[in-house]
C-alpha cells in the first residue's frame, strides 16, 4: 500500500527549518520537494548569476514563471549572441525584473536602450565599469529616447555609476534626470572635479563635458535630498571643502555614507559632517590616512543613532575615543582592522560601563599587533551574548588563553577568523592547558651559577636564559586525547554553529587538535594553508564531520597526498572553491576525483602543484559545468590563469 504525498504546505514547512544550502539540497530529492522549496517565503530578493551564452537563452526563458528575480549577466558584448541574450530578458521577465547588473561587460548603447523601457518594475540598476557606454558622451542624447527611459525608470531607487572613467556632467545629468526617486547613489571611483569658492560656501565652475563635477552632484542631491539615504563616494579626491558644502544640502538626511580611501578628509571636514548628518546609521572612512582619534570622538559625540562603523586602515587611531564609541547603544558593526595603535584597552573600559553600551555582532581587529590575550579574554566575557563575528587575524601575539576565551564565552560566534596566530597550537583548540615541566630560570640560576657561552667563558658574557618562544610546545599524546573527550571544557567545539574559520598560518596546528575539535555541521568556509603539520587524516576528518562546506583552502599543506583527496572529496558534493596551491603530492588522480564528485566547483587553485599536467587540467573543465577560474601558475611548465 502506497503511503499518500504530503500537501506542499506541509514540505515547506519542514524545509523552513532547514539552512538555505541544506534546503538546496533537499529540493533535489524529488519533485514535489523542488515545489515545496520554491514556495515564495523561500523566493525573496532571489538573484541569478551567469554569463552571456548560447545555454543561459534557455535558462532566461525559464524564469519567465518566477513572480520577482534579479539578474547578474556577465561577458556581455556587442556580439549577436549579447544582444539575443538582452532581448530575451527585455521579453520574458520585464516589469518582473527587479535588479540588474552586467559586470565585465562592454555592451553598445543601443542594446541597452532597447532593453530598459521593458523593465518597469526595475529597482536597483548596477552600470560599474561599463565605459563602453558613456565614452562617446551620447548615451541618452535623444529626447526620445530620455522618455522612454524616464516612464521605464520612475521608480529606480539603486543606482551604482562606480569606477566609470568617462562619466560627464551631460550623461550624468541625462540618467539622473530619469530617476527621480533614487535611494542610494554610488559613484565610487570615478573622476568627479571638486570645485569649491569658500566665499561663497558652495560649488561653483563651469560644467565640464568630459568629467563630473561637483557643482552637478550638488544640483542632484538638493533635487532628490528628500529621498536620498545613502551615497557612496569612495576612493575619490573629494576635498574637505568639498565634503562640508554636500553635509549642508538642505533636507537632505543621508542614512548610509562611504569615503573609503578619500585620503584629502581631516578631522574638521569629518567634525563637521557629524554636525549636519546626525542620522547616519553607518559610516565607512577606512583607509582615511590623515584621520586621528578626533574624528571618533566626533562620531560618538554626534551620531547617536550609528550602527555601522569602519575605521579600518586609519593608522593615526589610537584607543581615544574607542571608550566614548562604545556608549552608542545601536553601534553593531566596528572594523578597526590595521589600527596599529589600537590595544583594546578603551574597548574594554567603554563595555565595561553600567550605562547603555554597544552590543556588537561584528568586530574587526585584524593586524592590530598591540592586541593582547587579556584584551581578548575581557571582550570575550562583555560581548558574550551578542557577537557573532570576530577577526582576529595577525594579532600575532595571542595565544591559546585567546581561543580558550572565545570557545567559553562565545557560544554564539558564526564567524572566527585567527589566521596568523603563530601561538595558537593543540592545547588551545582543545581547550586545555599544556603541562609544564617545572622549569623556572632562577632557580636553575641558584643551582648551576651563571653559565658562560663557549666562546666568551673568560670575558663575563653570559648565555641568555631560554625564552618561551623558542621552545616547541609538547606534542599531544593519546593520553591527553583520552583525557579531552572526557572533559567538558572550553574547546573550540562549544562554537557549535559556526560557518567560517580562518586558521592560515597557525604553523604549531597538528591533525591531533584538527581531527577532534573540526566538526561542525553548518561550517560553509575553511580555511587550514600553511599547515605543514596536518595530513590525510585532517582533510579526511574534516570532510566528514563538516558536510556543508563551500569554500576550503588548504595551499601548502605539504602533506597532503591523493590517498586523502580520494576518501575526503566524495564527502564534499557542495564544493565550490578549493585551493590546493603548493601541494607538492597533489597529482592528476586527485584532479580526477575532483571532477568526479565536485560538479558545483567555481574556483579551482592548484598552482605550482608539480605533479599535474595542464591535459588534466583540460580534462576537469570539460567535466565540471560551473567552473569560472582555474589558477595553474607553473604546472606543466605553464604560467597561467584561467578564467572562463
Amino acid at each position: 500500500m502506497e503511503t499518500p504525498d504530503l500537501p506542499l504546505e506541509i514540505i515547506s514547512h519542514i524545509l523552513s527549518f532547514l539552512h538555505a544550502s541544506d534546503r538546496k539540497e533537499a529540493s533535489l530529492v524529488c519533485r514535489s520537494w523542488y515545489e515545496a522549496s520554491q514556495d515564495h517565503q523561500f523566493q525573496k530578493q532571489v538573484i541569478f548569476k551567469f554569463p552571456a551564452s548560447v545555454s543561459s537563452l534557455g535558462f532566461i526563458r525559464g524564469l519567465a514563471r518566477r513572480a520577482r528575480c534579479g539578474l547578474i549577466i556577465s561577458h556581455l558584448d556587442a556580439s549577436s549572441l549579447s544582444r539575443q541574450v538582452l532581448v530575451e530578458v527585455g521579453v520574458q521577465l520585464g516589469p518582473r525584473l527587479e535588479s540588474l547588473a552586467l559586470p565585465g561587460s562592454s555592451i553598445t548603447e543601443s542594446s541597452l536602450l532597447g532593453l530598459l523601457p521593458h523593465l518597469t518594475g526595475l529597482r536597483k540598476l548596477d552600470l560599474n565599469g561599463l565605459d563602453s557606454l558613456f565614452m562617446s558622451g551620447a548615451f541618452l542624447s535623444r529626447e526620445e529616447h530620455r522618455q522612454q527611459i524616464r516612464a521605464a525608470l520612475k521608480n529606480l531607487e539603486d543606482l551604482d555609476l562606480s569606477d566609470l572613467r568617462y562619466l560627464s556632467d551631460l550623461t550624468f545629468n541625462r540618467l539622473t534626470g530619469c530617476t527621480p526617486k533614487l535611494h542610494r547613489l554610488a559613484l565610487a571611483g570615478c573622476h568627479i572635479a571638486f570645485e569649491f569658492d569658500p566665499y561663497r560656501g558652495c560649488a561653483v565652475g563651469p560644467g565640464s563635458s568630459a568629467i563630473l563635477s561637483l557643482r552637478n552632484l550638488h544640483h542632484l542631491l538638493q533635487e532628490q535630498a528628500s529621498t536620498l539615504r545613502s551615497l557612496d563616494l569612495s576612493r575619490t579626491s573629494i576635498t574637505p571643502e568639498s565634503l562640508r558644502s554636500l553635509a549642508q544640502v538642505p533636507r537632505l538626511r543621508l542614512e548610509e555614507l562611504s569615503l573609503q580611501g578619500c585620503k584629502e578628509l581631516t578631522d574638521y571636514s569629518i567634525e563637521l559632517l557629524c554636525r549636519h548628518q546626525t542620522g547616519l546609521l553607518s559610516l565607512d572612512l577606512s583607509a582615511c590616512t590623515e584621520l586621528t582619534s578626533r574624528s571618533m570622538l566626533a562620531v560618538a559625540t554626534e551620531l547617536k543613532g550609528l550602527r555601522a562603523l569602519s575605521l579600518s586602515q586609519d593608522w593615526r587611531m589610537t584607543d581615544k575615543g574607542l571608550a566614548d564609541l562604545m556608549a552608542l547603544p545601536g553601534l553593531s558593526s566596528l572594523d578597526l582592522s590595521e589600527c596599529l595603535h589600537v590595544g583594546g584597552a578603551e574597548l574594554v573600559k567603554g563595555l565595561s560601563s553600567p550605562q547603555p553600551r554597544a552590543q556588537l555582532e561584528s568586530l574587526s581587529l585584524r593586524n592590530c599587533t598591540y592586541i593582547r590575550d587579556a584584551a581578548v579574554y575581557s571582550l570575550a566575557q562583555l560581548l558574550g551574548s551578542s557577537l557573532r563575528e570576530l577577526d582576529l587575524t595577525s594579532c600575532i601575539y595571542l595565544t591559546d588563553l585567546s581561543v580558550r576565551a572565545i570557545a567559553s564565552y562565545l557560544p554564539g560566534l558564526l564567524v572566527l577568523r585567527l589566521g596568523w596566530c603563530k601561538e595558537i597550537t593543540d592545547w588551545g583548540l582543545l581547550g586545555m592547558v599544556e603541562p609544564t615541566n617545572g622549569y623556572e630560570p632562577s632557580k636553575e640560576m641558584e643551582k648551576k651559577g651563571p653559565s658562560f657561552t663557549r666562546t666568551f667563558g673568560n670575558m663575563g658574557f653570559f648565555q641568555p636564559p631560554r625564552m618561551p618562544f623558542q621552545e616547541k610546545p609538547r606534542l599531544v599524546t593519546d593520553k591527553d586525547l583520552g583525557a579531552f573527550r572526557e572533559q567538558e571544557g572550553a574547546s573550540l567545539l562549544a562554537l557549535k554553529g559556526l560557518q567560517e574559520l580562518d586558521l592560515s598560518g597557525c604553523s604549531k596546528l597538528t591533525d591531533a587538535s584538527i581531527t577532534e575539535v573540526l566538526r561542525f555541521p553548518a561550517l560553509q568556509r575553511l580555511s587550514l594553508s600553511m599547515l605543514p603539520e596536518i595530513s590525510d587524516e585532517s582533510l579526511v576528518s574534516v570532510a566528514q564531520h563538516c558536510r556543508c562546506l563551500t569554500s576550503l583552502v588548504l595551499s601548502h599543506c605539504s602533506q597532503l597526498t591523493d590517498e586523502g583527496m580520494a576518501r575526503a572529496l566524495p564527502h564534499l558534493h557542495r564544493l565550490q572553491h578549493l585551493h590546493l596551491a603548493c601541494c607538492d603530492s597533489i597529482t592528476d588522480r586527485s584532479l580526477t576525483l575532483i571532477g568526479r564528485y565536485c560538479k558545483r566547483l567555481r574556483t579551482l587553485d592548484i598552482s605550482m602543484c608539480k605533479d599535474i599536467t595542464v591535459t588534466k587540467v583540460d580534462f576537469v573543465q570539460s567535466r565540471l559545468p560551473f567552473l569560472e577560474k582555474v589558477q595553474y601558475r607553473f604546472v606543466g611548465g605553464a604560467d597561467l590563469i584561467l578564467t572562463l
